[in-house]
C-alpha cells in the first residue's frame, strides 16, 4: 500500500493553502487577535464554495464525496495557518445542518471536556449546535485562546455527540499537526535570522537539538494522522463482515484515532514551547505570534477526546491485541 499523498491531493491541499494564505494571512490573524471577530463569516462562506466542508459529503448529496484522508490534508493546513471557528463541528454537521455545508451556516459542538462538558466555543457566533435543537443559553467565561471565544451552557445537558467524536477527534488532531509544523517554521526561520556572538543562533547545539525534536514530534504526529485516516476509511467503506469482525475493525479504529490524538496534541503544545524558547523573551511578546499557537493548542487538546479518554482508548486496544482479541 502506498501512504504517500497523490497528486489530486497535493493539489488539494496546495490549493487549501493558496486559498488561506490569500484570505487569512498574518494580517488578518493579528487583526482578529487584536480585537476582531473570532470567525469571518464572508471567509467562512468562501470555505464553503471551495468545498472545505462539504468535502466528505457524497456528491449525490451535493459534497465533494472524498474521504477522511483528504480531510486531514485540508485540516492541517487550516491549523497551519490557525484558522479560528468551529472549522470541525461545521465540517461534522455538513448534511445534517442546514447551510452547514455551504458556509452558510456556523455550527458548533459540546466537544469540550470529558463526553462534552457544559462549555461550548462560539456559541455567540454560532447558528447552530450539532446534535441539538436549538441554541442553548450560556453565559461567557474567559478563554485561554483569544480567538476561541468560551461559554458555559446555563440551560439543559450537552447534546450527544457520541456519533461524531472519532471523527472530531481525527480532524482537530490534524489541526494540531498543521500547528505543530508551524511552529517548528518559525522557530527555524528565526534561528537563521536571529544572531548572537556574530553567528545565528542556530548554529548552537542547543538551538539544534530543540529545533530538531520539533521535527521529530510533528513528523510522528502527522503520520499517526495519516494512518489513523486511511484505516478509518478502510473500515467504512468495508462490508460483509461478521459482528466480531466490526467490533475488531472498531477497536483498531478507536485506537489508533486515540494515539494519533495523543500525538498531535503532545506535537502541538511541546512545539510551541519550544518555539517560544527558541525566539526567547521576544516570543513572549504580544506581537509574536507563537503564543497563539500554544493557547489554541491548549485549547484543542481538550477537544473532542481529551488525553486521559485517549489513553484509555489506547490501552484498552492495546489489551485486546495482546489478548488475542478479547478485551479485558
Amino acid at each position: 500500500m502506498d501512504f504517500q499523498p497523490t497528486r489530486d491531493q497535493r493539489d488539494l491541499r496546495a490549493g487549501v493553502r493558496e486559498l488561506l494564505a490569500g484570505r487569512y494571512g498574518r494580517d488578518a490573524l493579528r487583526a482578529a487577535a487584536d480585537g476582531g471577530s473570532a470567525v469571518d463569516r464572508e471567509l467562512w462562506r468562501e470555505l464553503g464554495a471551495a468545498g472545505f466542508f462539504a468535502l466528505r459529503l457524497p456528491e449525490a448529496e451535493g459534497g465533494v464525496g472524498l474521504g477522511l484522508p483528504e480531510a486531514v490534508l485540508v485540516f492541517e493546513e487550516a491549523g497551519r495557518a490557525l484558522l479560528p471557528g468551529p472549522l470541525v463541528a461545521t465540517h461534522l454537521a455538513a448534511g445534517a445542518v442546514p447551510g452547514a455545508a455551504a458556509g452558510t451556516a456556523v455550527v458548533t459542538a459540546f466537544d469540550l471536556g470529558e463526553r462534552g462538558g457544559p462549555l461550548v466555543s462560539y456559541l455567540a457566533e454560532a447558528d447552530a449546535v450539532l446534535g441539538a435543537a436549538g441554541l442553548p443559553p450560556g453565559e461567557p467565561v474567559r478563554s485561554a485562546d483569544p480567538l476561541t471565544p468560551l461559554h458555559r451552557v446555563t440551560g439543559g445537558g450537552p447534546a450527544d455527540v457520541s456519533a461524531y467524536r472519532e471523527a472530531g477527534a481525527l480532524l482537530t488532531a490534524a489541526l494540531q499537526v498543521g500547528s505543530a509544523l508551524r511552529t517548528l517554521e518559525l522557530a527555524v526561520r528565526y534561528a537563521g535570522e536571529r544572531e548572537q556572538f556574530g553567528q545565528p543562533i542556530g548554529a548552537f547545539q542547543a538551538v539544534k537539538h530543540l529545533c530538531a525534536g520539533m521535527l521529530v514530534r510533528a513528523e510522528v504526529a502527522r503520520t499517526a494522522v495519516y494512518a489513523a485516516a486511511v484505516t478509518a476509511q478502510a473500515a467504512d467503506a468495508a462490508d460483509g463482515q461478521d459482528a466480531d469482525g466490526e467490533a475488531a475493525e472498531a477497536a483498531e479504529v478507536a485506537g489508533e484515532i486515540a494515539a494519533a490524538k495523543l500525538l498531535a496534541d503532545e506535537a502541538a503544545v511541546r512545539n510551541a514551547r519550544d518555539c517560544l524558547q527558541v525566539h526567547g523573551g521576544m516570543g513572549f511578546t504580544w506581537e509574536a505570534d507563537v503564543h497563539l499557537h500554544l493557547k489554541r493548542a491548549w485549547v484543542r487538546a481538550e477537544q473532542w477526546v481529551t488525553a486521559a479518554e485517549a489513553e484509555e482508548a489506547l490501552a484498552a486496544e492495546l489489551s485486546r491485541t495482546a489478548t488475542g482479541g478479547e478485551a479485558r
